[in-house]
């Protein structure tokens, strides 16, 4: 069994943060902190990431498998950021025994941007799904392959572009990132594969769970125009966007985005 590395904070209603694409669960420490106030904060290392053991194949398939065996708590609430949104969204259609309720924070089912629908058919271009566009992530793939290092900082850069506090809050994604190892190229590259191969959109069409989606308005990499679109999936989802925000908003609007998830909380 692969060993899932966790901390809880706090005490109420149990929340479950899993992380996006190379981070690890230190992102979350102040911000995990401030939502423990209220709720029983779990925060886990994907399998590979930070303290975390690999698994292998790095698929969806394993990554749900062993968050779901990790986990003691029977329905807890599930909050994924960015390829932590994807996760969290195949553990709800793995496991919905295990799921009480999601928080899909700047993530999308589809992460890149498709010209057909959920079930096959061929969608007008007016129509066609938001996301990052699929030769952008392909080239930057290409460029990860051959300088690592530089392109997971041209990334962590991305997630802040455009935002008033940019350099600060760079520096503090930074702080937090390189506290702890990074995973290894395999699980990096095929966590890439995910985000550029993974379609979740049946999965939220089916969900019959309280379901929240938080976008940041300046966000570079998820759109926030796919939460209409996921909302037209499943009438049920309930959409907030905070204007402001770019990828990280637990770390550039923190206040603002712990009173959207306690609202939620406390009516699901």
């Amino acid at each position: 069994m692969t060993t899932i590395f966790q901390q809880t904070f706090g005490q109420g209603k149990p929340i479950v943060l899993v992380h996006g694409w190379a981070m690890h669960s230190a992102i979350w420490q102040t911000f995990a902190e401030q939502l423990a106030e209220r709720y029983r904060v779990t925060c886990i290392d994907l399998p590979g990431h930070g303290l975390s053991r690999p698994v292998s194949p790095f698929s969806l398939k394993e990554i749900s498998t062993a968050l779901s065996a990790a986990i003691e708590d029977p329905q807890c609430c599930w909050l994924g950021w960015s390829l932590g949104a994807t996760v969290v969204l195949d553990l709800a259609g793995r496991f919905p025994e295990r799921v009480g309720s999601l928080i899909l924070l700047a993530g999308n089912p589809r992460f890149t941007r498709a010209y057909y629908s959920p079930i096959g058919e061929q969608a007008p271009a007016s129509g066609a799904w938001p996301g990052m566009d699929a030769q952008l992530l392909a080239t930057f793939s290409d460029r990860f392959a051959n300088n690592a290092q530089s392109t997971l900082f041209n990334f962590l850069a991305l997630q802040v572009h455009g935002l008033a506090d940019a350099r600060t809050l760079l520096k503090e994604l930074k702080t937090a990132v390189y506290s702890r190892e990074p995973p290894d190229l395999e699980t990096l590259r095929q966590g890439l594969r995910i985000l550029r191969e993974a379609d979740l959109r049946p999965v939220l069409a089916e969900l019959k769970i309280p379901a929240l989606a938080v976008f940041g308005g300046k966000d570079t990499l998820v759109p926030a125009d796919a939460g209409v679109k996921m909302q037209q999936l499943l009438p049920s989802l309930r959409l907030s966007v905070l204007d402001q925000a770019g990828h990280v908003p637990f770390l550039s609007h923190p206040s603002e985005l712990a009173a959207i998830i306690s609202r939620f909380m406390d009516q699901s």
